[in-house]
């Protein structure tokens, strides 16, 4: 089971994201900060919050206009989504817990939301909801990341067995969903460096997604706390981690997606976002 979540704080004492089990920082630069204005993301506030505060609206999420053009992908890892429009990434890592999957399934089905999943194939939580999650795969609804097959920490392992662990994940995703995940990729823990990502990229996949807030719910919290997590962290511009690995998320679905509905937020894919 992956360890619990921790605060982890940046270079810049202003910059902090929640971290979980998938969620520690790059080994190449610690926060996001230096990535964040060459590639959009919010600047760094003591408080966590991007400038300006997005205007309520009662709107479904599903009904929220997505962007009209999409941006070139920048260089390096995501961290966060470009300015301007009140979207958010909401992303979804590992799936150790089945029920917890097929609820988050359930959610998306029900409300529209749009979310990423970083999948470890090597969980049957995936091939047990692939039916009824393969037509919000085609139709753009969902989208499906590789998190590698069993979660390792790719800074620990050998230059072949990175490319092993996403290879042997991606031939499950398109085999499973009839989708490639390239080029996006979660390197577990956060854990990459300028070698990985080079390692990576020469099979396809070339961007490396982190995150700017986390639901902290990799390891066992309470239902409170996950809400808690997310009202600190649903707001425009970010990419929010959560993990499908415990079953308290799935109690308070309906509060997050009112804390996203009162925001004016429009729940977005990085394919959304990003052209190729």
């Amino acid at each position: 089971m992956r360890s619990s979540a921790l605060l982890a704080a940046g270079v810049l004492a202003a910059t902090v994201f929640l971290t979980g089990g998938c969620a520690v920082h790059s080994e190449t630069t610690g926060t996001p900060s230096s990535s964040a204005s060459s590639s959009g993301i919010p600047s760094a506030r003591p408080s966590g919050q991007p400038s300006g505060s997005p205007s309520p609206s009662d709107a479904p999420i599903a009904q929220l206009p997505l962007p009209a053009t999409k941006v070139p992908l920048p260089t390096g890892a995501i961290t966060g989504l470009p300015k301007g429009g009140n979207y958010m990434a909401w992303t979804v890592d590992d799936g150790a817990d089945p029920e917890t999957v097929e609820k988050y399934v359930d959610f998306a089905q029900r409300t529209g939301t749009r979310l990423t999943f970083f999948v470890n194939g090597h969980y049957p939580s995936w091939t047990q909801v692939a039916d009824k999650l393969r037509p919000m795969v085609q139709s753009g609804q969902i989208q499906i990341g590789n998190h590698t097959w069993d979660h390792p920490a790719l800074t620990k392992i050998s230059d072949q067995q990175i490319k092993d662990e996403l290879t042997k994940n991606d031939e499950f995703i398109e085999k499973t969903f009839g989708v490639s995940a390239k080029p996006y990729y979660r390197p577990p823990f956060g854990y990459h460096n300028a070698h990985t990502d080079a390692v990576a990229a020469s099979i396809g996949y070339t961007v490396p997604v982190l995150w700017y807030g986390s639901l902290s719910d990799s390891g066992l919290i309470t239902p409170d706390q996950v809400v808690s997590f997310a009202d600190q962290w649903f707001l425009p511009g970010h990419i929010v981690i959560g993990h499908a690995n415990h079953t308290p998320v799935t109690e308070v679905f309906d509060q997050l997606e009112k804390i996203v509905q009162d925001r004016g937020l429009r729940t977005v894919t990085l394919r959304d976002i990003y052209q190729g």
